[in-house]
C-alpha cells in the first residue's frame, strides 16, 4: 500500500487515533536526545515498522546523508538513509507512531504532503515533535523545556507541563510545515524542545532523555525507565566533576544559574526574560570551550 511517497507494510494494521511522535535528526537532536526517546518507546512497546519512503533518493542527497555498507568478502548489505515510520499498540490507549524525519534536500513539498496525508489517513490525534538544542543553561538545575501548541488540546498540553514559550524569527527547517499543516487539518500539533548546557557534549544524554520522558509521562501516560534515572544522576555527577577541572566553565556556572533563575521568575510572572548584550558576549566567548564527551 502507498500513501503519498511512503510504502506501507501489508496488511495495514488498525490503529486507535495514534499519537505521532517525531524527531528531526540532526538539526534538533543535540546529544541524540530525541533519537534516544524514540528508541525507548520502540523498546517499551515493541514497535514494528509500518513504512518508509519508497524512493528515498527522490528526496535525499546521498553525498550528504551517507549510506552505510557492510563489507565482508564482498558487500553483505547496505543501509540507505530514509524516513522510517514505526507503530506500537497500546491497550485501551491511543496507539503510537514513531517517525524519524530526515530533512529533504529536494521535492520538499511532496515530502511534507506525504507525511501529512499519512497522519490524516490514520486519523492521528496528535503530532508531537520532540527535540533538543543547546541553550544558556546550567547542568545544576532541572532542564528547561520550551514548546508551543497549535490546536486547543495542544495548547492545554503545553500549559500543563509549564513549557517556556518559543519566540523565534529566522531560518528554519522545511519540516516545520508538517506541524503547521497538521494543525490546519485539525490534528493537535505540539513541539517540545529540551534545553541542554552548551558546555556538555555527549553521545547519549540521559539527563535530556529523562526530562522529555517525564513530559511524555505527564501528558500521555508513557512510563519513565527507572534505569535511565540512575544513568542521568551518574552523568550529572560526572559533569560536575569535569566542571571542577575547567576554569572557564567553573567561572561561568554561577552566571548561568543566575540567568536560569531570572528566566524562571519571568515565566512565573507571565513575562519573557532575555539575556543582556554583555551576558550574550560572555556566553559565546566561553562556550567555545566544551567539557568534552562523557
Amino acid at each position: 500500500m502507498k500513501i503519498g511517497s511512503f510504502k506501507l507494510r501489508t496488511p495495514v494494521p488498525e490503529c486507535n487515533e495514534p499519537y505521532v511522535l517525531a524527531t528531526l535528526h540532526p538539526w534538533i537532536d543535540v546529544n541524540n536526545v530525541g533519537s534516544m526517546v524514540l528508541d525507548e518507546l520502540d523498546a517499551q512497546f515493541g514497535a514494528a515498522e509500518l513504512g518508509r519512503l519508497s524512493k528515498p533518493g527522490d528526496f535525499y542527497d546521498f553525498t550528504r546523508y551517507r549510506p552505510a555498507i557492510n563489507l565482508d568478502e564482498g558487500i553483505q548489505g547496505m543501509s540507505i538513509p530514509n524516513t522510517f515510520i514505526r507503530y506500537a499498540k497500546r491497550e485501551g490507549q491511543n496507539d503510537l507512531f514513531l517517525i524519524r524525519l530526515l530533512e529533504p534536500h529536494a521535492h520538499a513539498e511532496l515530502f511534507i504532503s506525504s507525511v501529512v496525508k499519512l497522519l490524516k489517513t490514520f486519523k492521528a490525534r496528535k503530532y508531537i515533535l520532540l527535540g533538543s538544542m543547546y541553550d544558556s543553561v546550567p547542568h545544576t538545575r532541572p532542564l528547561l523545556v520550551s514548546g508551543y501548541g497549535m490546536g486547543e488540546g495542544a495548547r492545554r498540553d503545553i500549559k500543563k507541563v509549564g513549557a517556556l514559550p518559543i519566540t523565534y524569527h529566522g531560518p528554519s527547517s522545511i519540516t516545520n510545515l508538517i506541524t503547521k499543516e497538521a494543525a490546519a487539518s485539525g490534528i493537535d500539533a505540539v513541539a517540545l524542545i529540551v534545553s541542554l548546557p552548551q558546555y556538555v557534549v555527549l553521545e547519549e544524554d540521559y539527563l535530556g532523555k529523562v526530562r522529555l520522558m517525564e513530559i511524555l509521562n505527564m501528558l500521555y501516560n508513557i512510563p519513565v525507565n527507572k534505569e535511565d534515572l540512575e544513568r542521568a544522576l551518574e552523568q550529572r555527577n560526572l559533569i560536575s566533576a569535569r566542571v571542577e577541572n575547567s576554569h572557564e566553565v567553573k567561572v561561568l556556572l554561577p552566571q548561568l544559574e543566575s540567568v536560569y533563575d531570572m528566566r524562571i521568575k519571568a515565566m512565573e510572572e507571565g513575562g519573557a526574560q532575555s539575556l543582556t548584550a554583555e551576558m550574550e558576549d560572555l556566553l559565546w566567548k566561553t562556550m567555545g570551550k566544551d567539557i568534552g564527551k562523557a
